[in-house]
């Protein structure tokens, strides 16, 4: 009889304890947030955490868990578009700051919206909400309806574990975090950038060396991007300048496409488009 009672005791505890360490998902009206595993592991036998699908520059911008084919041109803004709305959502949810950096900020500077030959999004956070992402909201899945209802996409939210390393290492894991779309692999870059530079006092890097002044990002400024709220540093102009040189801010000719002052959009030059490396091959997975 005691064998029973102490075999039912057990099997309590176990009960218990399953339940206490299972995360309990929150849930809104439009939106869904959760805390799960993703669901395929990085492989990790090359000390690598994030792996693309690899093949050239276009391959290189897939998550290759979620890689189902490339994505075709008519599609990828609308999508990239849903992508940093979903992303601004759910930081603003989470009274986290983030910022727009690099290609993403460029294509701010011109008219506020993705750079149609771009493959992914930029962002950067500080050191203390990279740190706060890793320990309370890795592999959270995020749902994301659009406003009209005709739009539902899934994100992960994936931190690699080597984030809590603020040096570049061997250079494979230069990237923090990354915002993923589940349905084809497509994401968005998160950086964190540190104070590691005791020689260098006031400058934040992060391990893809790129190198900040403290009065160059901050007081960041609250603008538009695609259309939602989103964060830009304070001095953008000599920051991209400096990472893009000057002429990234006046040339009117780049990958394929025209810049058009008058309704202020890069304008697609089909000709040159037909034999981009994306074109060849989507041609190829027809």
């Amino acid at each position: 009889m005691r064998c029973r009672h102490s075999a039912l005791a057990l099997l309590l505890l176990q009960l218990l304890a399953f339940a206490l360490g299972s995360p309990t998902p929150t849930r809104g009206d439009r939106h869904q947030a959760e805390r799960r595993t993703p669901e395929e592991a990085p492989e990790q036998n090359d000390g690598k955490y994030f792996h693309e699908q690899g093949g050239g520059d276009v391959l290189n911008h897939y998550d290759r868990r979620f890689f189902k084919g490339v994505v075709v041109y008519r599609e990828r803004k609308q999508i990239l578009h849903d992508m940093i709305t979903a992303y601004a959502q759910f930081f603003t949810e989470k009274r986290l700051q983030t910022w727009i950096a690099h290609g993403t900020l460029l294509g701010w500077w011109w008219n506020a919206k993705i750079l149609p030959w771009d493959w992914d999004i930029d962002t950067q956070v500080s050191d203390a909400t990279l740190k706060y992402m890793g320990a309370h909201l890795n592999h959270t899945t995020y749902v994301y309806n659009s406003d009209d209802k005709h739009t539902r996409r899934r994100y992960l939210l994936d931190v690699n574990p080597y984030s809590v390393e603020r040096v570049r290492g061997n250079g494979k894991n230069i990237i923090d975090a990354r915002w993923i779309d589940v349905s084809n692999g497509l994401y968005i870059d998160i950086t964190g950038l540190s104070d590691v530079e005791l020689e260098r006092p006031g400058i934040l890097s992060c391990k893809n060396n790129h190198h900040y002044r403290v009065d160059e990002l901050y007081p960041l400024r609250l603008s538009s991007y695609e259309g939602v709220q989103m964060l830009v540093p304070y001095a953008y102009e000599s920051i991209l300048a400096d990472e893009y040189t000057d002429k990234a801010l006046t040339e009117t000719h780049f990958e394929g496409h025209n810049w058009d002052a008058d309704i202020k959009e890069w304008i697609q030059n089909p000709e040159e488009i037909q034999d981009s490396e994306e074109a060849k091959l989507q041609a190829v997975s027809d």
